[in-house]
């Protein structure tokens, strides 16, 4: 696989098993959920998007941008 060049907002350089804060409250599409701001995600997983990843949230696996991301 390529080398990939995934960042956060603040221009931090993103890897597989990284851990995130959310700098925005998300409304999850599908459900009548909300992540909260401030929110630490664990253990992020790149996809072949350079502007998402994906992630399990309270046993949800969702996509999240990574404009709503902050490196840990």
């Amino acid at each position: 696989m390529e080398s990939t060049n995934v960042k956060d907002s603040n221009g931090n350089q993103l890897n597989d098993g990284d851990s995130v804060l959310l700098i925005k409250s998300l409304k999850v599409k599908g459900g009548n959920t909300t992540l909260k701001q401030g929110t630490l995600i664990k253990k992020i997983r790149l996809t072949d998007n350079d502007e998402e990843v994906d992630c399990k949230v309270d046993g949800m696996s969702i996509v999240l941008k990574t404009c709503f991301l902050k490196k840990k």
